[in-house]
C-alpha cells in the first residue's frame, strides 16, 4: 500500500530534500492512522476480555501514534533550510525526533512493566473469544507491515527517526504476539498467567526503546562514518595519481544526508602548486558529486623525488610495523641542518591502544637513531583516527 500510495503522491525527483519531506509525510499519516485504528481494536478486546496485558497493549498503540506525530515533525522540521542561527542546517532535528520516540517507548515499558506487576499480586479473570482472537491476529499483521516499510523507507532516506518507529512496531509485534499465546494459554488451562504476560511486554517494549534511544544517540555524540562511506572517500581521493596518500579524515554530519568531509591529502612537494591545488579542486568537486558531501581538503606537500629521504622513510616504517602493524605514518619530511638533522612525522594509532602515546614515541625514537644514528632527530606528532 505504501508503495502504491508512494508512487501517486510522491514524484521522482533528483531533490532528495523534498523527497525525504515527502516520504515523511507519507510514513507518518499512515503511521498515525494504523496506530489509532490498532488502539481502538485492541481496547475493545481488552474491555471484553478484562485483559490489562491486552489494554496496556491498546495504550502501547496509543503512544505510538504520539511517536510517529513526533517523527513527522522530526523529519519536516529538519528539512528546514540553514539560516543565520544554524548554517548547517536543521537536520539534527531528525535524531533528537528519534530520540524523543525512543523516551516514548521507555516510559510506555516502564508502565507495561509496573502494572503487570500489580496483575500479578492481584490476578483477575480474563476471557478470550475469537473477536479477541481476530483483532489480535490482525494487529501482529498490521505492526509486520509497518515494521517493514519504515525499516526499508528509513533505509533509503538513511532516516533515525523512520528506523526508530520500525524497531518499535518490531516490539509491538513480539508484544502482542505474547499476548495473543497468553490468551489462548489462560482460556484453555485456567492458569492466569495474564501479569506475567504483561511483565514479558514491558520488558520487550523498554529493550526496544533502549535499542532505539542508543541509535539516535550516537550520532548526536559523534560516531564514527560507515565503513562502506569511508571506503567510497578513499576511492574517489585516491583515484588521482597526483595524490600520494589520504589522512586524517574527518566527517561532520550535520543530519541524514548533511554530511561534511575534511581531509589531508599527501602531494609531490616538487609539483607545481598551481596545477596541483586545481586536481585538489576536482577532487573536491568528486566528492559532491558522488557522494552529496561538501568536501575540504589540505594539502600536505611530501618529498617523493630524494633517494636519500625515500630511504629515510622505508627505514621508519619497518621500525613503526615492527613495534606493531597496527600503527601507521603519514606527513613525512626530513630538514637537514649544519649539525643534525631532523625526521618529522605523524603515527596513527587505534583508541585503547596497548601502548601509551609517551612510550610509542620513545621507542620509535630510540630504535630509529640506533638504526641511522645519534644527529638524527625524531620529532613525532601521535594521532588517533576519527573514521
Amino acid at each position: 500500500m505504501v508503495t502504491l500510495l508512494a508512487k501517486i503522491f510522491i514524484k521522482d525527483s533528483e531533490d532528495k530534500i523534498k523527497q525525504r519531506e515527502a516520504y515523511g509525510i507519507l510514513c507518518g499519516v499512515i503511521g498515525i492512522l494504523f496506530n489509532v485504528l490498532l488502539f481502538i481494536g485492541k481496547f475493545l478486546a481488552g474491555t471484553l476480555s478484562n485483559s490489562i496485558a491486552i489494554t496496556a497493549d491498546a495504550f502501547n498503540n496509543l503512544s505510538d501514534a504520539a511517536s510517529s506525530i513526533i517523527g513527522f515533525v522530526g523529519v519536516n522540521m529538519a528539512e528546514k533550510p540553514a539560516d543565520e542561527d544554524h548554517p548547517f542546517g536543521h537536520g539534527r532535528i531528525e535524531y533528537v525526533s528519534g530520540l524523543v520516540v525512543a523516551a516514548a517507548i521507555l516510559l510506555m515499558g516502564y508502565e507495561l512493566v509496573r502494572d503487570s506487576i500489580g496483575k500479578i499480586m492481584h490476578p483477575e479473570e480474563t476471557e478470550f473469544t475469537l473477536l479477541v482472537a481476530v483483532i489480535l491476529i490482525a494487529s501482529i499483521l498490521v505492526k509486520l507491515y509497518m515494521a517493514y516499510y519504515n525499516r526499508a523507507i528509513g533505509k533509503k532516506l538513511d532516516s533515525a527517526a523512520m528506523k526508530a518507529v520500525a524497531t518499535d512496531s518490531l516490539s509491538d509485534t513480539a508484544a502482542t504476539t505474547v499476548v495473543l499465546l497468553a490468551s489462548v494459554f489462560t482460556h484453555f488451562t485456567g492458569i492466569k498467567i495474564d501479569g506475567y504476560c504483561g511483565l514479558v511486554v514491558g520488558l520487550l517494549v523498554g529493550y526496544a526503546g533502549f535499542d532505539a534511544a542508543r541509535e539516535t544517540l550516537n550520532p548526536l555524540l559523534g560516531q564514527p562514518p560507515a565503513h562502506e562511506f569511508v571506503e567510497k572517500i578513499d576511492e574517489i581521493v585516491m583515484s588521482h595519481s597526483e595524490v600520494c596518500g589520504m589522512h586524517d579524515l574527518i566527517v561532520h554530519d550535520y543530519g541524514p544526508g548533511r554530511q561534511m568531509i575534511s581531509l589531508h591529502a599527501e602531494v609531490p612537494a616538487e609539483g607545481n602548486i598551481l596545477e596541483i591545488h586545481d586536481i585538489i579542486d576536482n577532487v573536491e568537486n568528486e566528492l559532491k558529486e558522488k557522494l552529496g558531501c561538501d568536501a575540504t581538503i589540505h594539502m600536505d606537500p611530501i618529498v617523493t623525488s630524494d633517494e636519500h629521504v625515500s630511504e629515510m622513510k622505508a627505514a621508519v616504517t619497518s621500525i613503526i610495523k615492527g613495534i606493531d602493524e597496527q600503527i601507521n605514518m603519514h606527513d613525512f619530511r626530513v630538514v637537514t641542518g649544519l649539525t643534525h638533522t631532523n625526521i618529522i612525522f605523524d603515527v596513527l594509532i587505534p583508541y585503547k591502544f596497548h601502548i601509551q602515546d609517551d612510550e610509542l614515541v620513545a621507542r620509535i625514537t630510540s630504535q630509529v637513531r640506533d638504526r641511522l644514528g645519534n644527529n638524527y632527530y625524531v620529532i613525532i606528532k601521535v594521532d588517533h583516527s576519527y573514521v
